[in-house]
């Protein structure tokens, strides 16, 4: 049990004023000798702890049981054929397919499987993106977690290769397709920059290394730009993100090559498609609307005042739709979805009704331009995610279908009762809260519980299916998720009152939801965990160095934890307009008050912490964790050689950020997770 000694080599930085003391920056290289020697040891005493647990098989069990449903992560509409991303029962990775959009008993046809031929399990599909007809598909692939995509052209109809293409640097891309197929337009990288994203155009049989640039004004190196065309090709919308809470949007007429811009230079979200008669725009905007509004622009005089077809309310609106010609729109209360239909004017029409439940997320919506169907991706905390079919006209939405997979055999799924609550911060602001657990539990002190939550980029908290929470609530104890500021919940103040100089009301939040947990006699102290992955992940490591009282264990994810040089490394400048800039003396302030590897104290009192993180990771470096671990384990006044409170590391290898991961990958992972939980919140004992 006893930890890797990591030898302190403290190198003292001077920023704007402020000694930085770093003991282990060391520890950043990762491909130094001592570096993997140190990790492998980290990684054995890590596996002989926790695989000696009795109770990690039988995690690892159920975890793989729950994963091989068949689930179904994302789907476009082209004609009367349904693209799909999914992965059937019993597989491992995600696999793309098509089905018949008006034949639910039909087969589905597999279009690419990333294992075929490869034998790597770790080979997946990032994104997809079918061409107006569905005669050929854009598909990014990358293997090891990375996401570093390799843009490729597969027909629609059998899967095979269509066009000798293999365009690099292609990741997280955006495709919109000429009308006639013969080529698009796309997003890539430079050759070695991980900023600088660039809008081309490809023409297919043309060797990519010279497609021509059609937008490159990038407001500054981090701008992500998205790109849709307008079905007869005339028009050419680019969508910029600038930081977290602008979008900046152009348009080109190609049929006279000149540019326009719709908005720019605003901290608000503008999100928009071409309506029914491709003449005009149609968006969802928080411009003079913290929650949203519907708006048309036209584009025959897009710098035009823009007409509201339907106001803001208590709502928030997101992931507009164009549905024959009829939009369709998430509305979210309460971290909960529903889909609402309006016609082209903004008259409302209704709710798509019985999407498999009242506590549901929508994930995403496809509809068909020329026809009155939509498909709809739902989640939920009681089952894999699925597809729902409904269709509109007449004034009316019809009651949803449930379309694919059919629903897991009885038993197999755990009984879980959903509530919501609200918990008043540190200034009295309502955070509200999911409440889960077997239907025959009821909470109390003795039940173990875990507090997850984000509170970041705008992104809300809202019902997911997730193996670990049915796992965890199957065995008897309680799951809570905080839906905290810096997400979307309440709209787009909620997200800038979580934001900056605002962040700290994240981790009030958090710590206020897990004080309340103990104060309404949920949870005792001594038996709640907290859990967080990424931007959670410097959420919880913060709970750790701000309250080590909070809780009694920790799981930390591919974390950020160095708040002062976070920016050096992979893509992480991206992140520099939602929690600040430390080159900038202001926001290193703001950093530096809260870095969770900066607020470390020799001889705290630390909870039991796992630290969890991958080698291939490309968003976040495991550097974070490995300083962390280090710095952690030689602090901690328990002793590090000790079974009760360990401070645990592992970075895996052939894994990034969890995009991708296969079945087996994913299973070890969070049966690791729930192993380390359920013994140190005395779950079952």
């Amino acid at each position: 049990m006893t930890a890797p000694v990591a030898p302190r080599k403290p190198v003292v930085d001077r920023l704007h004023g402020i000694d930085v003391t770093d003991p282990y920056r060391w520890l950043e290289d990762g491909d130094a000798a001592e570096v993997t020697a140190w990790v492998d040891a980290q990684n054995e005493r890590t596996r002989t702890v926790l695989d000696s647990r009795a109770d990690r098989a039988r995690w690892h069990e159920q975890l793989v049981s729950l994963m091989q449903l068949p689930v179904v992560l994302a789907v476009e509409l082209r004609d009367q054929q349904l693209f799909c991303l999914e992965r059937p029962a019993g597989s491992e990775q995600f696999v793309l397919t098509v089905r018949s959009a008006t034949d639910r008993s039909a087969a589905p046809v597999v279009l690419f499987d990333p294992a075929s031929g490869t034998g790597d399990d770790t080979t997946a599909i990032d994104w997809f993106e079918p061409s107006h007809d569905g005669d050929l598909v854009a598909i990014g692939t990358s293997e090891g977690g990375t996401e570093e995509s390799v843009l490729r052209v597969i027909d629609g109809t059998d899967g095979s290769t269509r066009a000798a293409v293999e365009i690099p640097n292609t990741r997280a891309c955006s495709v919109a397709w000429e009308p006639d197929a013969s080529g698009f337009a796309y997003t890539r990288y430079p050759e070695g920059d991980q900023y600088h994203r660039t809008v081309h155009s490809h023409r297919l049989g043309d060797d990519w290394h010279d497609d021509a640039v059609v937008w490159a004004d990038h407001p500054d190196p981090q701008s992500w730009p998205d790109v849709s065309m307008s079905p007869d090709g005339r028009w050419l919308l680019v969508h910029v993100l600038v930081g977290w809470s602008r979008f900046d949007v152009h348009v080109l007429d190609r049929t006279i090559g000149t540019w326009t811009t719709i908005i720019s230079g605003k901290q608000v979200t503008s999100q928009f498609e071409f309506a029914a008669d491709g003449r005009s725009l149609v968006g969802v905007t928080t411009l003079d609307a913290p929650r949203g509004r519907i708006v048309r622009v036209e584009l025959d005089d897009p710098t035009g005042p823009w007409t509201t077809l339907v106001e803001e309310s208590d709502d928030v609106l997101s992931r507009l739709t164009v549905v024959g010609d009829e939009l369709w729109a998430v509305a979210t209360r309460r971290a909960v979805d529903r889909i609402v239909s309006f016609t082209g004017d903004g008259s409302r029409v209704g709710d798509v009704n019985d999407l498999g439940g009242g506590i549901v997320a929508v994930a995403g919506i496809s509809g068909g331009r020329d026809a009155w169907d939509a498909f709809a991706v739902v989640d939920s905390f009681n089952a894999p995610t699925t597809v729902w079919r409904a269709s509109t006209g007449a004034g009316a939405v019809s009651a949803a279908e449930r379309w694919f997979p059919e629903p897991p055999p009885e038993g197999v799924v755990p009984a879980l009762t959903v509530t919501q609550a609200n918990d008043p911060s540190r200034d009295g602001t309502d955070i509200g809260m999911f409440l889960i657990h077997r239907v025959d539990v009821t909470p109390g002190a003795d039940t173990p519980a875990i507090l997850n939550g984000y509170g970041g980029f705008a992104i809300s908290e809202t019902p997911v299916w997730s193996p670990q929470i049915a796992s965890w609530c199957a065995a008897g104890g309680t799951y809570a998720i905080a839906g905290l500021r810096g997400g979307l919940e309440e709209g787009e103040e909620w997200h800038h009152a979580g934001r900056r100089a605002n962040k700290q009301n994240v981790f009030d939040d958090f710590h206020a939801g897990a004080d309340w947990l103990v104060a309404e006699g949920l949870v005792d102290r001594r038996r709640l965990g907290i859990v967080g992955r990424s931007n959670g992940g410097l959420l919880v490591g913060v709970a750790l160095t701000q309250r080590p009282d909070l809780c009694r264990a920790v799981v930390c994810g591919v974390p950020l934890l160095d708040m002062v040089r976070f920016p050096e490394f992979l893509i992480a400048r991206l992140w520099t307009d939602e929690y600040g800039d430390p080159d900038v003396a202001e926001e290193l302030a703001w950093l530096h008050a809260y870095s969770p590897y900066h607020h470390v104290v020799e001889g705290t009192d630390y909870p039991a912490v796992f630290l969890a993180t991958a080698e291939g990771d490309s968003r976040v470096d495991p550097l974070h964790a490995r300083k962390m671990a280090a710095l952690l384990q030689w602090a901690t006044a328990s002793d590090p050689g000790r079974d009760d409170r360990p401070i645990l590391l592992f970075q895996e290898g052939r894994a990034g950020h969890g995009v991708g991961k296969p079945v087996a990958k994913r299973a070890d992972e969070l049966a690791d997770q729930l192993t380390f939980l359920g013994w140190q919140l005395r779950l079952g004992g």
